[in-house]
């Protein structure tokens, strides 16, 4: 055969081929297409759309506005197969402009209409209070709080304990604590709370009970509101019979109450609150919330009560029968 014709030849096989292959690319997307229900076709090419819009934009450096993050946060909310079709942006981006969403809200929401910080006292309460606590060592917040009130000086307890001249902390008392908790580690519990952001901004709370010698999570449920009574109802349902500890270890929340410490005490407990602005005597529940928060609530977007409960029943299953 010439040289000529076999030239002609491989080019032939070659023009060929690449018909095959376009041919063959184009059954494989028909095929995709037509498995691809009518719902995911409609978000994928309106996913699609948003994009290229971006990038009609004659922009040398293409930004990202206010509208282009709500429009992912919500389709991320109703489509769960957004990922695939993402191009300009990655999920843990759509999970960052979130948080910023959240951090941006509560801090207008708070700024709005009022003043930051409590109003300043002046001067002279503060020496008084200061000579107070010095003149009367037996005396803390709540009375030098009294005998204010008594002078016409109307100031908050919690300010009071502020300018009350702080002791000397004894080091035998921290390693009491340090030791108590080492003791007693075989019966001891700890119970604590953690907020968790939603989508559009509600609060969802995470009450839970963890072993101190397991470190395995005795009970926990979520809440939008919760109370008192909720906790009371936790804590009976957290030790049926004869299942209580010696000790439950929490901190000084308003929500746990003198009623919630008479249920404690009921149930068989000894109630053992940590000391002000100490979490580290409450280290094990606080070791655990930094866990989950790391492990799955730190990548996904909360959508709801519901959804926050079934991420949480996965989680927590796969903490306690982890190796």
């Amino acid at each position: 055969m010439p040289l000529y014709q076999l030239f002609l030849h491989i080019q032939r096989e070659i023009f060929m081929t690449k018909i095959l292959i376009k041919i063959f690319s184009i059954l494989l997307l028909v095929i995709k297409n037509l498995s691809i229900n009518k719902q995911d076709l409609i978000l994928e090419n309106l996913a699609l759309r948003q994009q290229l819009a971006n990038y009609k934009q004659k922009i040398i450096k293409s930004e990202i506005n206010d509208n282009d993050r709500v429009f992912w946060i919500a389709l991320k909310q109703i489509w769960g197969n957004w990922a695939d079709s993402l191009i300009i942006v990655k999920p843990e981006t759509v999970i960052h402009w979130q948080k910023q969403r959240f951090k941006s809200y509560w801090t207008k929401k708070c700024q709005q209409g009022k003043t930051l910080g409590r109003p300043a006292i002046s001067i002279e309460i503060k020496r008084l209070i200061k000579r107070m606590a010095r003149e009367n060592p037996l005396w803390g917040a709540p009375t030098i709080h009294g005998e204010l009130l008594k002078l016409g000086f109307d100031v908050c307890q919690n300010t009071i304990s502020k300018y009350i001249p702080q002791k000397p902390q004894d080091p035998r008392k921290v390693q009491s604590w340090k030791t108590f908790l080492k003791n007693h580690r075989d019966v001891t519990c700890a119970m604590d709370f953690f907020v968790v952001p939603t989508v559009n901004f509600t609060l969802l709370y995470v009450f839970f009970i963890i072993d101190h010698a397991t470190r395995k999570i005795v009970h926990w449920n979520v809440t939008e509101h919760p109370t008192s009574f909720w906790v009371r109802l936790q804590l009976k349902e957290a030790f049926p019979w004869d299942t209580a500890p010696k000790y439950l270890v929490f901190d000084r929340d308003p929500i746990f109450n003198g009623k919630v410490k008479t249920t404690i005490k009921n149930i068989g407990i000894k109630p053992k609150v940590i000391g002000r602005g100490k979490p580290w005597q409450n280290g094990t529940a606080e070791r655990w919330v930094r866990t989950v928060k790391q492990g799955i609530l730190h990548h996904v977007i909360i959508f709801n009560e519901g959804h926050l409960h079934r991420l949480m029943l996965e989680y927590v299953d796969y903490y306690t029968h982890r190796a």
